[in-house]
């Protein structure tokens, strides 16, 4: 249960990468001004998700950057070198992500098939130590999802205090403004 409501997060994260990754293109290919907010807000996000995932963070600053160049004949947006390294950038870190993921499959698969043919064997361990393991297996898992949620909380709660040292310094500004206006 534990494993499916993992392969859950990381599914909805990565539906939500690509939402990322759709509007920043769909902000390129339109020529609308590109900004952190504007992106996460286009893509559905709260802009801490930008903020945690760095490479997303580089591709919306990369089409920042860069200039849309519209070609007059076809009104067709030419990509960029940023956007396109951005692009290579993302991939790299999925192919990453999902390397490990592999290597991790094929460690557990590994395991299991060993545990398998040990009991097919007759050697095995008596069925309380094997209960034991199983036991232990859960319960380091388990320990693992949780320090996985404390550090998403950790970065969300960072993000927000950004977020809300921002909107003080606005707000003190703008206060400022309207204090020099008044007499």
């Amino acid at each position: 249960m534990s494993s499916a409501m993992s392969a859950g997060r990381a599914a909805d994260g990565e539906r939500r990468r690509q939402r990322v990754v759709k509007a920043v293109n769909a902000a390129t290919q339109k020529g609308t001004p590109i900004t952190v907010s504007g992106i996460a807000r286009q893509a559905g996000v709260d802009r801490t998700f930008l903020y945690r995932h760095r490479d997303l963070l580089a591709l919306v600053h990369a089409a920042e950057l860069e200039p849309a160049e519209q070609d007059p004949a076809s009104g067709a947006t030419s990509v960029s070198r940023a956007s396109l390294q951005a692009d290579l950038a993302n991939a790299q870190t999925r192919t990453v992500r999902l390397s490990d993921r592999i290597r991790q499959l094929e460690k557990r698969l590994s395991q299991e098939l060993g545990e398998q043919a040990w009991r097919e064997s007759g050697l095995g361990a008596p069925t309380d130590i094997e209960e034991l393991q199983r036991t232990i297996t859960r319960l380091e898992q388990r320990n693992v999802e949780l320090t996985e949620a404390l550090e998403e909380s950790q970065a969300e709660l960072t993000a927000a205090r950004e977020a809300n040292r921002e909107l003080t310094r606005t707000l003190n500004q703008r206060g400022e403004q309207g204090n020099r206006r008044t007499p």
